[in-house]
């Protein structure tokens, strides 16, 4: 049996490619919200995770200073050297902890990758395919003519 082939008009053509880019870009939408929710929920459980941890930690870590000052006093140092050094070093741990914190919660790690670079493939296959129509468009005229 003979394959069937018939021509559409290029109006149906514009007409189907305008509702498939019309449909992708929908698709595209609700790719992105999908993906904003994910990276929203994994802040939301970081932010909870580091709320926790710091909770459970600031009590542990007020005793284990104040036994690693009473042994830099053992060791022959005053009381209040001994606080100077403890505090200067956790003070510059917290500080450096602090700054790595904030660089991770930049809103450029928080921007949907996936999402736009499909919409950037997606743009140039539109165009591709919008050339390759006029390309065959104006094929189909000078061969009418």
């Amino acid at each position: 049996m003979a394959p069937r082939y018939y021509e559409r008009s290029v109006a149906d053509l514009l007409a189907d490619l305008f509702n498939q880019v019309t449909t992708l870009f929908r698709k595209e939408g609700e790719l992105a919200r999908v993906e904003m929710s994910e990276k929203m929920s994994q802040m939301a459980m970081g932010l909870a995770l580091v709320v926790g941890g710091a909770v459970l930690l600031m009590p542990a870590l007020v005793i284990l200073l104040e036994a690693a000052v009473a042994g830099v006093e053992m060791a022959g140092f005053e009381l209040w050297q001994a606080a100077v050094i403890i505090g200067g070093g956790v003070f510059l741990i917290g500080l450096i902890l602090l700054m790595i914190g904030v660089s991770r919660l930049k809103a450029k790690n928080l921007i949907p990758e996936k999402t736009v670079h499909q919409l950037q493939e997606d743009v140039s296959v539109a165009k591709r395919q919008a050339t390759q129509d006029q390309v065959r468009q104006d094929y189909e005229h000078q061969r009418a003519a």
